[in-house]
């Protein structure tokens, strides 16, 4: 989960080209937001502006590459475009350097980066353990679908027992308790392999799920929540 409220893919601004993908399945659209700032949170940084990029063909979630760069001017002029690879359909925005922080606003930035950098720090490793307990829901979920008429009935329960125990305790604090649910659904899902193991192995643990994704299925109007929040000045 993600401190924003759309499925946005938030810009690095220490490197000049990006890729990234969907956090949902036959997702369409994504979110671009430029930030500007020092804090690990998007909330606690300067938005500069924001462009969708639409018309991405449906796919698994984590499947499409969306590829977003970055450019400087020497008048600072910033010009941040997305573009999906398969489709080659861009989008972009312009940021003249009068939108973004003055010198103080810079200076002001910093020092609160620095005095909330520990609890930055574990707000983001809160929101990264959660969602990469969601893409091992996700790969779980789809690997018991595809194996589940093929597996005793009592595996499949116990693999949807761990799963929802991983999804109730995603809703804590507690990344050390997070943690174990996660172990305990993969050990759960190892057992498919167990059973397939003489015609056809599923793996050991969950199989699948792309990188920085969200939760919930989506691909409508409006993109669905993404994961990783990292925002730089």
């Amino acid at each position: 989960m993600s401190d924003s409220s759309l499925g946005l893919l938030l810009l690095f601004w220490l490197c000049s080209l990006q890729v990234f993908s969907t956090a949902a399945d036959n997702q369409t659209q994504v979110g671009i937001r430029v930030l500007q700032g020092e804090r690990e949170m998007a909330t606690d940084n300067k938005l500069l502006g924001e462009f969708d990029l639409v018309g991405i063909p449906p796919a698994p979630r984590g499947l499409p590459q969306i590829e977003v760069t970055f450019d400087i001017d020497a008048n600072g002029i910033v010009t941040v475009s997305a573009k999906d690879k398969a489709t080659a359909k861009e989008q972009q925005i312009t940021i003249r350097s009068s939108g973004g922080l003055s010198e103080s606003e810079i200076e002001k930035m910093v020092r609160e980066a620095e005095l909330h950098s520990q609890k930055d720090q574990e707000r983001k490793a809160l929101i990264d353990i959660r969602n990469t307990a969601d893409t091992t829901i996700y790969s779980i979920e789809k690997s018991l679908g595809e194996y589940r008429d093929k597996i005793p009935a009592e595996v499949a329960t116990e693999i949807e027992t761990a799963v929802a125990d991983l999804r109730a305790e995603m809703a804590s604090d507690d990344i050390e308790k997070i943690k174990g649910k996660m172990e305990a659904a993969n050990k759960a899902v190892s057992k498919i392999g167990e059973h397939m193991s003489g015609g056809g192995a599923a793996g050991g643990g969950a199989a699948g799920g792309g990188s920085q994704e969200g939760g919930s299925q989506g691909g409508g109007d409006q993109a669905p929540e993404a994961e990783y929040e990292e925002v730089k000045k």
